[in-house]
């Protein structure tokens, strides 16, 4: 892959442009201790991850194409991790807890950018005749968690699933990201997209003939082995790592 024949990059934004600052069950503690409600960061962490799982399987894509809203879909998961069959908590509670949630995590509060993201996208920016932008499973609070860590600046566009109706890795996010980016002409091997995730990111990107690195801080022996796949050459710990991989090439 040579940098100088790309002519659009695309980042994936959780755990490869932004990560949280703590974990969701470690904020959820938090805010509900606001308004009263304590419970065990262990507990919400396991709440949570289950809610998360039932809330895809069942209204997949934020629920979009079930009619409901993204915000309701949030509350519904809010709401379920503080389940608790101790004691109720009064609805008007928890609907306190599931706003204040809900506007936090757009925020620097709760995101930061990742090792070395910021110091690529400038190096990325710099480059003449180079479109930059995002392409992300994530809600329409995309752009503004990017505003406030920061790194909206360097992005010409920021795609999520929910306000274009696909989600990574099926190649139709991938065509409208082409489509998106207004460069003439564009063909797919002129693209590229980096992410975390394998199944997601890499072979998402790889099903629309596109360019594709992973970023994640696993080994790569790691990951080849349960995603055979995936070059080997193109896994990179952290973005500092393919910063220095770009500045490299010849």
């Amino acid at each position: 892959m040579n940098i100088s024949r790309l002519k659009l990059i695309t980042f994936d934004v959780t755990n490869t442009l932004l990560k949280l600052r703590s974990s969701p069950g470690k904020q959820y503690g938090e805010i509900g201790a606001i308004y009263g409600v304590l419970r065990d960061d262990n507990k919400l962490a396991e709440n949570f991850r289950k809610q998360w799982q039932k809330m895809n399987r069942e209204y997949p894509n934020f629920g979009l194409r079930s009619g409901l809203h993204w915000s309701d879909w949030w509350k519904q998961v809010v709401k379920g991790t503080f389940a608790d069959t101790s004691y109720s908590i009064e609805d008007s509670k928890l609907d306190h807890i599931s706003t204040h949630l809900i506007d936090l995590y757009k925020t620097s509060i709760c995101w930061q950018p990742c090792f070395g993201a910021k110091d690529l996208l400038i190096y990325l920016s710099k480059k003449e005749g180079l479109t930059i932008g995002v392409i992300s499973n994530f809600d329409p609070r995309c752009s503004t968690a990017l505003e406030n860590t920061k790194l909206r600046e360097y992005l010409k566009f920021v795609l999520t699933s929910y306000e274009t109706g696909y989600e990574k890795p099926d190649p139709r996010i991938f065509e409208k990201a082409m489509e998106t980016s207004g460069i003439p002409d564009l063909k797919p091997e002129q693209c590229l997209h980096i992410g975390d995730r394998a199944m997601i990111d890499y072979s998402g990107a790889k099903s629309a003939y596109w360019n594709a690195i992973l970023v994640n801080d696993k080994h790569p022996e790691e990951i080849r082995q349960k995603y055979p796949y995936v070059d080997l050459k193109l896994i990179f710990q952290n973005l500092y790592d393919l910063h220095v991989y770009f500045k490299n090439m010849k």
